[in-house]
C-alpha cells in the first residue's frame, strides 16, 4: 500500500484498521474463553504482524526471543517505550502479554481488545495497585507466560532512556523467573526515526498520520540476554536491564538509571504502558 497516495492511502488503512480491530475484539471475546493457550498466542501474533503490515512497519530482529514453552517459568521482558506500537512489535515475535495503565481499559475499541487478549492494568495513584499487579504478573510468570513492561513510565521519542522505575521487577524477583531487557528503536533507512514516537499531547489519529508519511518505517527489536533473579534485589535489575537496554540503542544513559529521587517505595509509575 505504500505505492498508493498519501491522500486515499489514510482512509483505506483507516478502513482495515477498524475491520481488523473487529475481527481482534471478536476472536478475543468469542474465540479466547474456548481455545486453548498455545492457539491464543498463535491468534495474537498473527494479529499484530498483520497490524504492522495495515501501518507499513517492518520488523528487523536481533538475537532471538525467550522460548514459548519448555522453560520453567515465563521471562518478563523489560523494554524502552516509544509509541503505541511497541506492544504490537514484540507481539507479532514473541507470545507476551503486557502490563497496561488503567485508562486503556477505558478506551472504546483497544480496551476491549486489551482485557479480551489477557492485558494486566495498573491502577495509577493507588498504594496497593503496584502490590496487586506484581502478584498477577508473578502468577502469570510461574504459569510459563511471558509479561511485558515498560519501566520508564512514559514514552519517549527514542533519543534518551529515562530512568527505570524498579517496582515491577518484584514479581519477576518472587516468580523465579528470568528478566529480559528489550530495546527498540525505529528507523527508516538505518537511520533513527521519530515518526512512530507517540508523546506529548499527541492523539492516535495525529501518531497514524505521522507513520502513515514515513516512508520505509521499520522497527529494529534486540533481544538481549536474559538476567537471572536469584539473589537479586529490584533496584538491581532494573539497573542491569536499563544499562543493557541503552549500550545496545548506543544512548547516553542519566546518571542514575533507577528511579528518580524521592519515588516513594511501591508507588505506581506514571503509566506502565501506553498500549495494550
Amino acid at each position: 500500500m505504500r505505492g498508493v497516495p498519501l491522500l486515499l492511502r489514510v482512509p483505506l488503512v483507516t478502513l482495515f484498521l477498524v475491520l481488523h480491530l473487529l475481527w481482534g475484539m471478536m476472536a478475543g471475546l468469542l474465540l479466547f474463553p474456548v481455545l486453548p493457550g498455545p492457539a491464543r498466542d498463535a491468534m495474537v501474533l498473527q494479529w499484530s504482524r498483520v497490524l504492522l503490515r495495515i501501518v507499513g512497519v517492518r520488523i528487523q530482529a536481533r538475537g532471538f526471543p525467550p522460548a514459548a514453552d519448555g522453560a520453567p517459568t515465563g521471562a518478563l521482558l523489560v523494554l524502552n517505550h516509544i509509541s503505541w506500537l511497541d506492544v504490537f512489535v514484540v507481539a507479532a515475535l514473541c507470545p507476551a502479554r503486557f502490563v497496561a495503565k488503567a485508562d486503556i481499559a477505558r478506551w472504546p475499541a483497544l480496551g476491549r481488545f486489551a482485557k479480551a487478549v489477557g492485558t494486566l492494568f495498573v491502577e495509577r495513584g493507588r498504594r496497593q495497585a503496584v502490590a496487586e499487579v506484581n502478584r498477577a504478573v508473578a502468577a502469570r510468570l510461574t504459569a510459563g507466560q511471558h509479561i511485558g513492561i515498560f519501566p520508564e513510565g512514559t514514552t519517549t521519542d527514542g533519543s534518551q532512556l529515562l530512568p527505570f522505575h524498579a517496582n515491577l521487577m518484584q514479581a519477576a524477583i518472587d516468580s523465579g523467573a528470568p528478566v529480559v531487557p528489550v530495546a527498540l528503536r525505529y528507523h527508516q533507512g538505518g537511520t533513527r526515526s521519530d515518526a512512530a514516537a507517540y508523546v506529548g499531547e499527541m492523539n492516535l489519529a495525529q501518531s497514524m498520520w505521522r507513520i502513515l508519511r514515513a516512508p520505509r518505517l521499520g522497527a529494529e527489536l534486540h533481544w538481549l540476554p536474559a538476567i537471572a533473579t536469584p539473589g537479586q534485589d529490584r533496584r538491581a535489575l532494573a539497573h542491569a536491564a536499563h544499562a543493557a537496554i541503552g549500550e545496545a540503542l548506543a544512548l547516553t544513559l542519566p546518571r542514575s538509571a533507577l528511579e528518580p529521587a524521592g519515588t516513594e517505595p511501591g508507588s505506581p509509575p506514571e503509566t506502565a504502558s501506553a498500549t495494550p
